[in-house]
């Protein structure tokens, strides 16, 4: 076995070495904790059969525990400083494979086919917090083969990710994300596990991608639309909500008609509506627009 380098004298070592500096603009915290490191792979489930597509590698410290595990990791590193560290830190490994790309911009789906004949891999990784919310929901939207995503977050994200309606965390994320996954909070990381330490507490979270939606709804991207509508202006109600940044083509008169249609207090916010609510209002409006269509 190589020798890890999860630990905080060998990593910084690593970086002087190479004269690498971090860099904000990449949010940029090692992980300096081997437990931790080893639980993510627990976590993950890895084994030899699993191919495994890692997010932002770093200097290879996770690399290394999911390269001991599955089969195969390849690592989609987007800082091209970083690319020298990991060829010499992963030299040992002959099942890993480094890109240096911007995951945004991978082709995931040639990976996916390449690597794993096409069946769902695992994706694994330590994401900076200014980008969590995009690569998770491109990793969902875009309905890549993937059977679960295994990731470190600020704990606030992660909280979203589970949140329930009507509680201050919930939010378009919370309903994304439970559209496409069953989530699992696996455990909380505290700031001295990085180098460098971040300023709040982190999470790893677990997302199950579900071989069918947890809802059923006449229009996907109607539903999305009216869950983004519903959060953009939190504070005020769904109708003033949908009314002001719908674009739906319908009157306030008529909205009101379906909100109150569906049982709903005309008064209601968006915070009040789960998924299964989210999906009933999608239909309505959904037919309504069939039918004002039909008319003229």
């Amino acid at each position: 076995m190589t020798e890890r380098i999860s630990t905080p004298s060998k990593t910084k070592q690593i970086i002087e070495e190479h004269g690498f500096y971090f860099k904000k603009n990449f949010g940029q915290n090692f992980l300096i904790d081997s437990n931790i490191l080893e639980n993510i792979s627990d976590y993950a489930g890895i084994t030899k059969e699993d191919c495994v597509l890692e997010i932002g590698p770093g200097i290879g410290s996770l690399t290394q525990v999911l390269a001991e595990n599955a089969r195969e990791v390849v690592a989609v590193e987007i800082d091209n400083a970083l690319i020298p560290i990991l060829k010499k830190t992963l030299s040992g490994y002959d099942n890993v494979e480094i890109l240096n790309q911007d995951i945004l911009k991978t082709d995931i789906d040639a990976i996916i086919a390449a690597k794993n004949g096409g069946n769902p891999i695992k994706v694994v990784a330590n994401l900076p917090y200014y980008i969590t919310t995009p690569i998770i929901m491109d990793l969902l939207e875009k309905e890549h083969h993937i059977d679960t995503i295994t990731v470190m977050v600020q704990k606030e994200v992660a909280e979203r990710m589970q949140a329930s309606a009507n509680s201050k965390e919930y939010g378009a994320l919370s309903i994304a994300v439970q559209y496409y996954c069953d989530a699992q909070l696996d455990m909380i990381v505290q700031p001295s596990c990085f180098m460098p330490r971040p300023k709040v507490a982190s999470a790893v979270i677990t997302l199950k991608v579900l071989p069918e939606r947890k809802v059923k709804t006449k229009d996907e991207a109607l539903f999305f639309h009216l869950v983004k509508c519903a959060f953009g202006q939190r504070r005020k109600t769904l109708l003033n909500s949908l009314n002001n940044q719908g674009k739906l083509n319908i009157t306030k008169d008529e909205l009101t008609s379906l909100i109150v249609s569906l049982g709903w207090d005309e008064r209601i916010r968006g915070e009040a509506l789960g998924i299964h609510e989210f999906a009933a209002l999608t239909d309505a409006i959904y037919e309504k627009l069939i039918a004002l269509n039909e008319s003229n």
